[in-house]
């Protein structure tokens, strides 16, 4: 369903909407939450990037990757989570620590965010997460927004940061 296809004010299922006007709910949302835990966020010019948001957390930014899911794997009790991007001829490029800090997935049908350092998503074109789910192994980041929080360096006396955000 396209935007011109809607009339105002009539909600729309995301499951109806096409994949660009998905993402852009799923950052709308993203916005929305991480701006209500109190961070500060910036949207970068240039489309080009590999990341989505830049933000701030105290004295540390973090480059941001935002991921969506819409429904659980066909005969399965998982959620698949891309974890890879790219267009045209660079196909699907698994991100990397050079080029995101964190990559944030929202399930739609949990209304749940996971929050993966880079580290955890690098090379890996996609993950798949069963939320609530004692055996699943990336449980631990169900909405781990705590994982962007600076940590204090005692021996340096310095703010540092999980991932190795750049300080502002």
């Amino acid at each position: 369903m396209g935007t011109s296809e809607r009339t105002p004010f009539t909600e729309v299922d995301p499951a109806n909407l096409d994949n660009r006007h998905r993402g852009q709910l799923a950052e709308i949302a993203f916005l929305r939450r991480a701006t209500s835990l109190g961070l500060s966020i910036a949207k970068p010019w240039d489309a080009g990037e590999r990341y989505d948001f830049i933000a701030r957390v105290e004295n540390v930014c973090w480059r941001v990757q935002v991921k969506s899911v819409m429904g659980k794997s066909p005969s399965r009790g998982h959620y698949r989570i891309k974890t890879s991007g790219g267009t045209g001829g660079k196909g699907h490029t698994p991100y990397s620590a050079n080029e995101i800090d964190f990559l944030v997935a929202y399930l739609f049908p949990e209304n749940l965010w996971y929050v993966f350092p880079a580290s955890v998503v690098e090379s890996r074109k996609m993950m798949c997460v069963v939320p609530g789910s004692k055996r699943s192994r990336f449980e631990q980041y169900r909405e781990a927004w705590n994982l962007m929080k600076p940590i204090a360096d005692p021996v340096a006396g310095i703010q540092g940061a999980i991932g190795g955000g750049a300080p502002v």
